[in-house]
């Protein structure tokens, strides 16, 4: 499923414009860029938790050379599904 996926299903749900359908779910990735660029935690009741979690610095290998690559430290945004979601599955 894509972006235009979704914005069509708040179509078919609501009966909104499509410019409206759009705007509501850009606001909502905007929003949850917003969370998450800030390290806070997102918890959707029903469907999951997406967290903002350390990346150590480990060594990689570039797969056409072999040679060995430093992976520098980061974060990494981590999501653990909710107890319906994995009913589903």
């Amino acid at each position: 499923m894509i972006k235009q996926d979704l914005i069509q299903r708040v179509v078919e749900r609501t009966g909104l414009p499509r410019t409206k359908a759009e705007s509501a779910v850009d606001a909502i990735f905007e929003a949850m860029k917003k969370a998450l660029g800030g390290s806070d935690r997102i918890e959707l009741r029903g469907f999951g938790v997406f967290t903002v979690k350390p990346r150590k610095t480990g060594v990689g290998r570039n797969p056409r050379t072999g040679t060995e690559v430093t992976i520098t430290p980061g974060k990494a945004v981590r999501f653990k599904p909710g107890k319906d979601l994995q009913a589903l599955g």
